[in-house]
């Protein structure tokens, strides 16, 4: 129990630290101790090289992300509202969980390497994939749609929303700029007569993920 939260409190730190002060490529594991308190052997016997650090940090934020998107799969509603939610949802945590912030940055610098275990990348492909599926066969969306497409679709509009945020110290509007994103893409993923229905649901299930006064709707801005 001890060592788990060592463990913890070490990555809570080296998050800190990464998305903070100096950055991953200049952090130290020294400063890692440093600042959360543990000590340099206590450190080192759960991380032997800043490596190993990173990618502990990838694993446990890849782990809350797939456990998020996990939550928000219902087989009762219909696939595209999985689709819509976990796209606010994984943009959320973003904002509020700094290990998952900081996961999404390692992720864009080292994925493919070997200090990646799974992109959470192709984490969301996969669940995106399998709900395409499952609207295309509900006829939530357009019947010649490719789901492979459909999900790497959205796979991109997300990491453009993410990286944009990130960029202009904005990720706590990234759920309301998904938001944007949606009104004007459904047009091209659902048929005329649902598309009023997907366009309501996105609006208004926004308002779980940010506060009121930033969910406002592309109609009202």
């Amino acid at each position: 129990m001890r060592a788990e939260a060592t463990r913890a409190a070490a990555l809570r730190a080296a998050a800190d630290l990464f998305l903070e002060v100096v950055g991953h490529a200049n952090a130290t594991l020294s400063q890692v101790s440093a600042q959360s308190g543990v000590t340099k052997g206590a450190l080192y016997f759960h991380f032997a090289s800043k490596e190993e650090l990173a990618k502990a940090i990838v694993d446990e934020g890849h782990e809350r992300v797939s456990t998020a998107c996990a939550g928000l799969v219902d087989s009762r509603s219909p696939a595209l509202e999985s689709v819509i939610g976990i796209s606010y949802s994984v943009l959320e945590l973003a904002a509020s969980d700094p290990l998952v912030r900081v996961m999404y940055r390692l992720q864009m610098e080292i994925d493919g390497s070997e200090t990646a275990r799974g992109s959470v990348f192709g984490t969301w492909g996969n669940i995106f994939e399998h709900l395409f599926d499952r609207a295309i066969e509900h006829g939530d969306v357009a019947d010649h749609l490719d789901s492979s497409n459909a999900a790497l679709l959205v796979c991109e509009m997300l990491a453009g929303v993410l990286m944009v945020s990130e960029a202009q110290s904005t990720l706590e509007t990234a759920p309301s700029r998904m938001e944007k994103v949606w009104h004007t893409v459904l047009p091209s993923l659902v048929p005329p007569n649902k598309l009023g229905y997907f366009r309501e649901f996105a609006a208004r299930s926004l308002s779980s993920f940010v506060p009121a006064e930033m969910a406002t709707s592309p109609v009202d801005a």
